[in-house]
C-alpha cells in the first residue's frame, strides 16, 4: 500500500487484492473496515504460510502504518479536516517494537524482490512488490521521520519500478496506480524541489495524474478500490466533492463497518449545500454506535459531536454547535491532538461571532495550549490579535 502524504496532497492507498477467500482477502476486510489488529493477524499468517513471498511482508508493513495513524486521528483529520496529518502525542508515538518491525517488513520485501529480480530483471511481481515497498517507505519517512526528501526519494523509487512494469506489461493497469500518484505529488510541488536529482525526468502533471488515477479506478482488477479511495481524497482537495459521492457510496456498501466513509458523506454533502443529507449521514453513525454494531460501537462520541458540530458551524447554527464542541472539549476521555486543537479553534470562532471577544481570546489560547504545532494553533494565534469574521473562511 502506498499511502503518501506530501505537503497539502490527501492520503494516497494502493492495497493488492485477490479473488480467493484466503488470509489475504480476509485481512483487507479487516484492513478496509478499520479493524487493523486483526488484519495485522491474518497478513502474518499469510507470511508464515509463504515465507518466499513479497506481498505479506509490505501488508504487515502498511497495517502497522494505518494502525499507528488511525489511532492518532491522522486518517480522520485527512478525510474529513484537512488539517495536520499525524499529529501525536508523545506517549502516542510508535514504539521501538513497532518500528522495528515495520523496518524488518519493509527490508524483508526490498530483500526478496532484489533477489529474484537477479534471477530475472522482467520479474513484474517482484518489481511491484518492491515498488509498494518502497511507496510505504515514503510513507514513514514523511509521517513519521518528517524526512521530507527521503520520502520523496523513496516514492520516485517506487514509481521506477511501476514504470517498468508497465514497460514490460503494457496491461497492467494496476500498476499504473503509483505513477498517477506520483505525477499528481510531483505535479504539487513547488518547482524547487522539482529541481532535486532523483526526480531528473519526473516532471509531474497533477491532471495527468488525475486521469490515471480514474483509468485505474474504471479498469483496474487488483486496485479499483484503492482508486476510488485516492479519488475520493483528491478531488476534496481539489474542490469537486460532488464526484465524491458516487464513490463513497461505494465504499459504504463494501465496507460497512468504516465509520469514516460516512464522517466523510456528512462532509461532502454540508459542502454542496444539502445540510440535511450532512446530518443525515451523521445520524447514521450515531444510530448505529446506539445499537453497539460493529464497527461503530468503538467511534467516540467525541468524534460524532465534533463532526456535527463542525457542520452546524458553517451553517451558522451556532448555539448547537458551541454546545457539541463544547462536549469535546469538555471530555474526560482524551480526544486524539487534531480533533482537540479544533474544537477549540471553532468554538474561539464561534465566541467571536457572538462578539463574545474574552471567552474567544480564551478558546484560543487553549487551541494553542493544545496541540502548539498545529496548523489550527497557528491560526488561533492569529484571531487573539484580530477577531475571526466569517469572510475568512477558515
Amino acid at each position: 500500500m502506498l499511502c503518501w502524504r506530501f505537503g497539502s496532497a490527501a492520503l494516497f492507498c494502493l492495497v493488492p487484492l485477490v479473488a480467493q477467500d484466503t488470509p489475504i482477502t480476509r485481512a483487507f476486510d479487516h484492513f478496509y473496515n478499520l479493524e487493523y489488529d486483526q488484519a495485522l493477524a491474518e497478513f502474518e499468517t499469510a507470511q508464515k504460510q509463504d515465507p518466499q513471498a513479497i506481498g505479506p511482508y509490505d501488508h504487515i508493513a502498511q497495517t502497522l502504518l494505518y494502525r499507528e495513524m488511525y489511532r492518532d486521528g491522522a486518517l480522520e483529520t485527512e478525510l474529513v479536516s484537512g488539517n495536520n496529518p499525524f499529529l501525536r502525542r508523545e506517549k502516542m508515538n510508535p514504539t521501538p517494537e513497532v518500528q522495528k518491525e515495520f523496518s524488518d517488513a519493509i527490508n524483508s520485501a526490498i530483500s526478496l524482490a532484489d533477489a529474484r529480480l537477479q534471477k530475472n530483471p522482467n520479474d513484474t511481481s517482484a518489481l511491484y512488490g518492491r515498488g509498494v515497498a518502497y511507496g510505504l517507505r515514503a510513507n514513514y519517512n514523511f509521517l513519521v521521520r518528517k524526512a521530507w526528501r527521503d520520502a520523496l526519494h523513496d516514492a520516485t523509487e517506487a514509481r521506477k519500478d511501476c514504470n517498468r512494469v508497465t514497460e514490460i506489461d503494457p496491461t497492467n493497469v494496476d500498476a499504473r496506480l503509483i505513477q498517477g500518484v506520483h505525477d499528481y505529488v510531483v505535479g504539487s510541488l513547488p518547482w524547487s524541489w522539482r529541481m532535486l536529482g532523483f526526480l531528473v525526468g519526473f516532471h509531474g502533471d497533477k491532471q495527468r495524474g488525475l486521469q490515471t488515477i480514474e483509468e485505474v479506478c474504471h479498469n483496474g482488477k487488483l486496485n479499483k478500490v484503492d482508486a476510488e479511495v485516492l479519488l475520493c481524497a483528491l478531488y476534496r482537495r481539489e474542490g469537486q466533492p460532488r464526484k465524491t459521492l458516487p464513490l463513497l457510496d461505494d465504499l459504504q456498501k463494501r465496507f460497512p463497518r468504516n465509520h469514516l466513509v460516512l464522517f466523510e458523506q456528512a462532509q461532502m454533502y454540508s459542502q454542496l449545500g444539502d445540510k440535511t443529507k450532512a446530518i443525515g449521514a451523521l445520524q447514521k453513525v450515531m444510530d448505529m454506535k446506539k445499537a453497539n454494531l460493529p464497527g461503530y460501537a468503538s467511534v467516540s462520541w467525541e468524534q460524532i459531536y465534533f463532526q456535527l458540530g463542525n457542520i452546524q458551524f458553517w451553517y451558522n447554527d451556532l448555539d448547537p454547535a458551541l454546545d457539541n464542541l463544547r462536549k469535546v472539549t469538555a471530555s474526560h476521555s482524551e480526544v486524539d491532538l487534531n480533533t482537540g486543537v479544533l474544537a477549540w479553534m471553532r468554538m474561539g470562532q464561534i465566541y467571536d461571532m457572538e462578539h463574545r471577544r474574552n471567552e474567544a481570546i480564551d478558546a484560543y489560547k487553549h487551541a494553542i495550549a493544545f496541540a502548539p504545532d498545529a496548523e489550527a494553533a497557528k491560526e488561533s494565534k492569529g484571531y487573539i490579535s484580530t477577531p475571526y469574521r466569517r469572510e475568512n473562511k477558515s
